[in-house]
């Protein structure tokens, strides 16, 4: 009776974790995803027909979205290759958008409900010009469905319904820029309008019907042109004198060209530099001199005249029409933190038809665009809303005095990612909090368990994944003991900061550096990197840790540079330094000061070091380690790879105690006749190795080759540096190098004939694995080469190895010439690849694991052992108990190998891999356009329990075999009595 009980619980408590699968409920436990657009460059408003209101937007990440105007959330997106820029978008028939891309040379028709491609056309041309789209409405009935787009030289007509190209014209001859599309309304005839090489303009009239071309009219300016020509009306075109000084009137009806000239001074006595804005108002030109926007009307008679002066203008938007002859336009004023839209009517000047100020946060900067759109009130009254895009790429939807919603998208654009480590959790927790938690935890295990027996309704099962991702503790704002919650900080194209919960993918702080932005010392500046600056250990835990923000005034090598230091708990920018020497790179040093600062050397343009933190103690530290400072640097474009050394300070005419002078120690010149660098890779500084040594299943020792000067290098011949399959096989060879960056030595040189870039490496331990293109095959490859030291050789007692009685605490140095022995092995892959990373633990004990980021912008985690070079086709049983799979020519790619499950990573850039302090678990950060963030276990979580085990259910089964056992027991002893008695 006693072994039934027992079975009966045991059975009863296995049946509970029969699978170790990811259910529906646990979506979101240990993994988030969120989707971004990038910065609006150009929206259009849907909003006529019934049902939910959306604005089209294309932006700078190359994606085409629809919004929704009641919450800001994506309805649909797409996203087009890096090299098919959306230059032009529109709606056509009020049911298609309408992009022209790739420089003129793709028009696509996407259905506006769902975002599905309808159709595509290919425009082609002779010669590059600027991209121009034009959706006339006034053909007549048998032409609506007419699309005009300019690109490549030539004006095409293309039919909206199905994409075909009804005629082409040529336009772009003797290099003449085509500007503008005009079509005047009730008329046949379309105005192309540019300026020639000799500041010539230019006209042209087109029948609209057949292409044919009526006129071409050609007239020169005696001042010359500068920059852009304004449209205020359809019959004529505004634009600035080459001096920038006076303002051009012309007239253009028929292809007859007449000038009028007006001197700026002269319009209410304003004098400076001038820039004509290119936006569209009806009737009017916008011009800004500093920060004051003049409005000046174009009369019948061609004369301009100042309608209205306005202070602090930032933006200014298209005029929008909204009823019968009636137009407007909106102007954004902004001072300190308030924002003030004015919406004006261009009929009539004076009067308004919206002024609000709105508060907003001054972290978004300056405003950069505005939309307007408008809709009827309850009263039957026009009401307005503005689309506001900010200088940190931030979107916001202005109505009736508030922001209805934004959207950070500033983090499709990431540039660079570091961690920082959570505070610790203070002691003290109130009496009314642990009360709350317990009846929390009793609720949430009732609904468990309900949920266990199949007695749970609906409800109860979105309360308990509600009370998942409630109790998981993984949003909390202090370290946990697995090392799972941590902050990501990161750094967009905007110059603005991040710092995002890896429990939930929350923005905890963001921080649009005062160092990057405009300035007249610093007109173009750009972030290019994130460092670790300050990172205080259990001593100094009083202390926040901080980052340097690295970045340029430009993107010449000889920019001024700029520093920035934030807080990682508060984003308080805690200092900046700009402008300062170029930077050309940055050396993080294993060496820190008393305050935990780490110390960094930072390279010029003319081969300076200079020393941060600009600190005496900081010097004292250097000094001593002068002689042991390498680098090294790959110069692409002039095909040369050196090696450096720091050598003293800088000479006597540099008074600055913190630059040094640095010295070439070697170099390696590829020919350019016979090879191009293309790639290079390099070990992570922070990468931990468990052991050297590797036995093999035949109780050999191998000794890895492990250094952190080691650098993979790959190189192609000329004619295969163009895309894939430009080149024949014959013609083409991919060759890799193993460098040693102390002393320039080559450690290994190996070519593939017939193979082709683009080549993703990494490197880890003593391996490297590399992906490119065979031409021969076809398709895709992937190689690993693992490089193992044979200096040790004498070491291969494994005995010797167990009692430390072995010279592998020996010291090794870069100058000794090494005895290595390579292993190498290549594999076909299905994939083409876009990055590659590989997984990082605490320990580097747990076995490694690569992420490949693969064309359909999933990650793919793909176990080392698949590229053993050690794999051979009939595997010994001691290699089979070794692990090493028997060898196929091609990687497998299994369905569950996919870490991102169904998701995309949108315009997947990058891949980084996080130590967690779970020797188990790496954690996993993707991002594009998107993010992703999950936590992985390449060998499975051997070290801790799952996050839904069932601790209730656990203790209770105890109870239940405790229980059990008493009566078993019991049982026992009652039936023993009774024999005794017999």
């Amino acid at each position: 009776m006693a072994i039934r009980a027992f079975l009966l619980c045991i059975i009863l408590f296995s049946s509970s974790y029969t699978s170790f699968a990811l259910y529906e409920d646990q979506v979101g436990l240990m993994d988030w995803h969120q989707q971004y657009i990038g910065k609006v460059k150009k929206a259009v408003f849907q909003t006529q027909k019934a049902g939910r209101k959306r604005v089209v937007v294309s932006t700078e990440e190359n994606a085409i979205a629809a919004l929704d105007l009641r919450h800001g959330e994506i309805f649909w997106r797409q996203i087009l290759g890096d090299n098919d820029v959306i230059d032009e978008i529109d709606i056509a028939l009020g049911k298609y958008v309408v992009t022209l891309s790739s420089g003129g040379s793709v028009l696509r028709a996407w259905n506006l409900p769902d975002g599905q491609m309808v159709w595509e056309s290919f425009l082609l041309g002779s010669k590059p010009s600027r991209s121009l789209l034009l959706t006339p409405t006034n053909f007549g009935a048998d032409k609506d469905n007419v699309i005009l787009a300019y690109g490549n030289g030539c004006l095409h007509a293309v039919s909206s319904i199905d994409g075909d190209i009804l005629w082409k014209k040529e336009l772009a001859e003797n290099g003449i820029d085509v500007q503008h599309l005009v079509h005047p309304e009730e008329s046949d005839t379309i105005y192309a309008l540019g300026i020639g090489e000799a500041s010539q303009f230019e006209a042209y009239v087109i029948n609209a019907r057949n292409g044919e071309l009526l006129k071409h009219s050609s007239k020169g300016f005696p001042g010359g042109f500068s920059g852009d020509l304004s449209l205020p009306t359809s019959e004529k075109a505004v634009m600035l004198d080459s001096s920038e000084s006076s303002l051009v009137s012309v007239s253009f009806v028929g292809g007859e060209i007449k000038f009028q000239e007006f001197q700026i001074s002269d319009l209410q006595g304003y004098s400076g530099e001038a820039v004509l804005l290119p936006s569209k108002l009806a009737g009017m030109v916008a011009i800004k001199i500093d920060r004051s926007l003049l409005l000046v009307k174009l009369k019948d008679e061609g004369t301009l005249e100042v309608v209205d002066t306005v202070p602090h203008v930032e933006a200014v938007s298209d005029s929008l029409s909204f009823a019968e002859g009636q137009t407007a336009f909106g102007l954004i004023q902004q001072d300190g933190g308030k924002i003030q839209l004015s919406v004006k009517s261009s009929n009539d000047w004076k009067s308004h038809f919206l002024k609000e100020s709105i508060e907003f946060d001054q972290q978004r900067g300056l405003v950069h665009k505005v939309f307007i759109n408008n809709y009827v009130r309850t009263d039957r009254t026009y009401g307005f809303r503005a689309l506001i895009v900010m200088e940190d790429h931030s979107l916001l939807l202005l109505q009736q005095g508030a922001v209805v919603w934004n959207r950070e998208d500033a983090l499709a654009s990431i540039i660079d990612v570091t961690t920082s480590e959570l505070p610790v959790q203070k002691d003290g927790v109130s009496v009314a909090k642990v009360e709350h938690n317990l009846f929390e935890w009793l609720k949430g295990h009732l609904l468990k368990l309900k949920a266990t027996l199949m007695l749970a309704t609906p409800d109860d099962v979105a309360a308990v994944q509600r009370i998942r991702l409630q109790s998981a503790e993984k949003s909390k704002m202090t370290r946990d003991h697995n090392g799972f919650r941590k902050l990501l900080i990161v750094l967009t194209r905007a110059g603005k900061l991040f710092a995002l919960h890896t429990g939930d993918g929350r923005i905890v702080w963001s921080r649009l550096l005062n160092a990057f932005h405009k300035s007249g010392t610093c007109e173009s500046p750009r972030g290019i990197k994130l460092h670790q600056w300050q990172v205080p250990h259990h001593h100094a835990l009083d202390e926040n840790p901080s980052v340097l923000v690295v970045g340029t005034c430009g993107h010449n090598s000889d920019a001024f540079g700029i520093l920035s230091f934030v807080d990682a708990y508060k984003g308080e920018e805690l200092n900046y330094l700009a402008p300062v020497h170029s930077i050309t790179q940055v050396i993080p040093l294993p060496f820190t000061d008393s305050t935990e600062q780490r110390l960094h050397l930072i390279i010029d343009a003319e081969g300076y070091g200079h020393l941060y933190p600009r600190t005496p103690e900081a010097v004292d530290i250097f000094q001593k380690e002068l002689g042991n400072i390498y680098w090294y640097s790959v110069d692409i474009n002039n095909n040369l790879l050196k090696g450096h050394v720091v050598k003293k300070n800088c000479k006597e005419g540099i008074a600055d105690d913190y630059c040094f002078e640095s010295s070439d120690l070697w170099s390696v010149i590829f020919p350019s006749d016979s090879e191009k660098i293309i790639a290079t890779s390099t070990r992570k500084l922070s990468e931990v190795v468990h052991t050297q040594a590797k036995v093999n299943a035949d109780q050999d020792v191998l000794y890895k080759y492990i250094s952190k000067n080691l650098l993979f290098l790959a190189t192609v011949t000329p004619k295969a540096m163009g895309d894939i399959g430009s080149v024949t096989p014959e013609d083409s060879w991919l060759f890799v190098y193993l460098v040693d960056t102390i002393t320039g030595r080559v450690l290994l040189r190996m070519s593939h004939h017939g193979c082709q870039g683009p080549v993703h490496a990494v490197f880890s331990e003593n391996w490297v694995v590399y992906h490119y293109f065979n031409l021969r095959a076809h398709r895709y490859e992937m190689s690993v080469v693992e490089i193992y030291d044979q200096s040790r050789a004498d070491n291969k007692d494994v005995l010797k190895l167990v009692l430390g009685k072995h010279n592998l605490s020996a010291p090794v140095s870069s100058y000794s010439r090494p005895e290595i022995m390579t292993k190498s092995q290549s594999y076909f892959f299905t994939h083409s690849v876009k990055a590659v990373a590989v997984t990082s633990t605490a320990k580097g004990i747990t076995s490694k694991q690569l992420l490949i980021g693969t064309i359909g912008d999933q990650v793919l985690a793909l176990d080392k052992r698949f590229l053993d070079p050690r794999r051979t086709l009939n595997p010994t049983q001691a290699e089979k108990e070794e692990g090493i799979m028997p060898l196929t020519d091609t990687l497998p790619i299994m369905p569950q190998a996919f870490v991102t499950h169904a998701l995309k990573v949108e315009g997947l850039r990058s891949i980084i891999a996080i130590p967690a302090k779970l020797e188990s678990t790496t954690l996993i950060f993707a991002h594009g356009v998107d993010l992703f963030f999950t936590r992985l276990a390449p060998s499975k979580t051997y070290d801790s329990l799952t996050d839904d085990f069932n601790y209730a259910l656990l203790l209770l089964t105890i109870v239940a075999l405790v229980i059990s056992i008493f009566v078993t027991w019991i049982w026992s002893e009652r039936k023993d009595l009774q024999e005794k008695w017999r």
